[in-house]
């Protein structure tokens, strides 16, 4: 009877949403607005416990669905939060940075990487190679596109957290990250809605662009005290700052950019809520 119930309200909504679809002028746009800006998917994807044994599977929508960015939207997601996303719309396709071994176990196939603000464009944008995918994609289970994908499967691997942390865009945009709080003050950044006077200011900051929300008590306390960690071995051994950062300005700076890849890396900041 469950079941039965639940596939007469999905068939009502789709047929809802054909007819919107219809009336909208078949605009894609104007449908996906509709969905994005309904009360059903706003809902937090938290378990609701007076919905624990009518709908266990979530199959009436009572929450969110809890899902992993798709890989291009990991990659755009990181860029914006940096101030890195060049968002120009149009053009040929670019090459991001990827490992030259990538191309070399490929039929030698060379992969020139873009520069400028052409290695920070939308995912979009990437030029997909079928002898070498780019690897980032492939890594967060970008699906073969030689085939039609209705679903994009999605797994949990080191290899995801290792791109997180060594991928060259991502250590440059936790570079990018770290120049965001501790000189927005001064430079006029729109997201430096207070000055960042001080650690517990800029780690304020740090969490509102990424995570679009103020770090708990325990939250902030653990992470400066990470932050005062790597201050510490930065300062003690510079050479592993500029390897981190080449022409990092100072301690300081490096040991901001580590606290901003670990926002980077965080559940919260990976997965749609």
């Amino acid at each position: 009877m469950d079941t039965l119930i639940w596939d007469i309200r999905q068939r009502a909504l789709l047929d809802w949403l054909a007819t919107e679809f219809v009336q909208q002028n078949w605009d894609l746009k104007s449908l996906i607005r509709t969905i994005v800006l309904s009360r059903t998917y706003q809902q937090s994807s938290h378990a609701r416990p007076d919905l624990q044994n009518a709908d266990p599977s979530n199959q009436l929508l009572g929450r969110q669905e809890r899902v992993r960015l798709s890989a291009e939207s990991i990659r755009d997601s990181v860029l914006a939060v940096s101030g890195l996303l060049n968002p120009e719309i149009g053009g040929p396709s670019v090459k991001p940075p990827q490992p030259e071994s990538v191309s070399r176990e490929a039929y030698a196939n060379k992969w020139e990487a873009s520069t400028g603000a052409d290695r920070y464009r939308r995912g979009i944008y990437t030029f997909l190679q079928r002898t070498t995918p780019f690897a980032q994609f492939v890594t967060f289970d970008m699906p073969d596109n030689s085939h039609t994908c209705t679903r994009r499967e999605r797994s949990n691997t080191p290899l995801q957290a290792l791109t997180l942390l060594n991928d060259p865009v991502f250590v440059e945009a936790a570079a990018a990250l770290a120049t965001r709080i501790t000189s927005a003050a001064d430079s006029g950044d729109p997201a430096a809605s207070h000055p960042p006077a001080d650690d517990a200011a800029r780690l304020t900051l740090l969490f509102e662009l990424t995570l679009a929300r103020r770090p708990a008590p325990q939250e902030r306390a653990r992470l400066l005290q990470y932050f005062n960690l790597q201050q510490q071995i930065f300062a003690a051994d510079p050479a592993a700052a500029t390897l981190l950062v080449p022409n990092a300005p100072s301690p300081d700076f490096a040991a901001w950019t580590a606290v901003a890849s670990v926002m980077l890396n965080l559940d919260e900041f990976l997965n749609r809520q």
